[in-house]
């Protein structure tokens, strides 16, 4: 059993949503309940959640579309797909919307519940390791960054250009791979968008700290490293 964990019931038959209210808090977890596609996006994105049960069959969106969605986001919660639709094409749908797992109702809710515990271990021995760079701490599973104890806030581009310097290795990144990394090159971005970005995270993550962990190599690109590694 896995105690005080939270999960997401998106179902909006009102019978079957109470009864997996009950047995869900009956086993010890947590359970927000929600009857639309549109309000899933928005209580998964507020929300940590262990593993979403997600019907298709929704007002809103649909749960393939939620589901297509919260893959899109570098959501990787754990989802089972509730549906009174069967058939092999139902089940690779909802697997190729990025579901973790699929059960046709009715369903055994022990099965259920086997389930549900199974797709949060999967998920839990799949996730991407931290990046550590010195004590500044990337979890690109949350798209979260610290330093130390200290929370960082930053945007879904800054983000993807610190995660690929941190992937570097203390290597030197160039600016061209950087803006691969964090634009869409149908919007023929600028270089310079780099530059910005760049100073934009030496606010955040260096100058609050007095530290000097992005490394300019002129000509080249950056580089990030442990503060106190030795300047080009």
């Amino acid at each position: 059993m896995l105690i005080g964990m939270r999960v997401l019931v998106v179902e909006d038959e009102r019978r079957v949503a109470e009864a997996l209210r009950t047995g869900l808090e009956a086993e010890g977890w947590a359970v927000d309940v929600t009857g639309d596609g549109l309000d899933a996006l928005r209580l998964a994105a507020d929300t940590e959640y262990a593993a979403i049960l997600l019907d298709i069959m929704l007002p809103g969106l649909n749960g393939y579309r939620v589901c297509e969605r919260l893959r899109a986001a570098e959501d990787w919660t754990p989802i089972i797909m509730l549906t009174a639709k069967d058939g092999e094409y139902d089940e690779a749908d909802a697997l190729d919307s990025g579901a973790d797992d699929y059960v046709t109702k009715p369903f055994s809710y022990v099965v259920l519940l086997a389930r549900l515990r199974n797709a949060i271990r999967r998920r839990a021995t799949a996730r991407p390791p931290l990046l550590r760079v010195g004590d500044l701490v990337l979890d690109p599973a949350r798209r979260s960054c610290a330093r130390g104890d200290q929370d960082i806030s930053l945007t879904s581009k800054e983000f993807a250009v610190l995660e690929l310097l941190a992937r570097g290795g203390g290597q030197v990144v160039s600016k061209r791979r950087l803006l691969e990394s964090g634009w869409d090159f149908a919007a023929d971005p600028d270089v310079n968008l780099v530059e910005v970005h760049i100073s934009a995270l030496r606010r955040k993550i260096d100058n609050p700290f007095g530290r000097r962990s992005i490394r300019t190599v002129r000509g080249h690109g950056y580089r990030l490293v442990p503060d106190g590694g030795a300047e080009l």
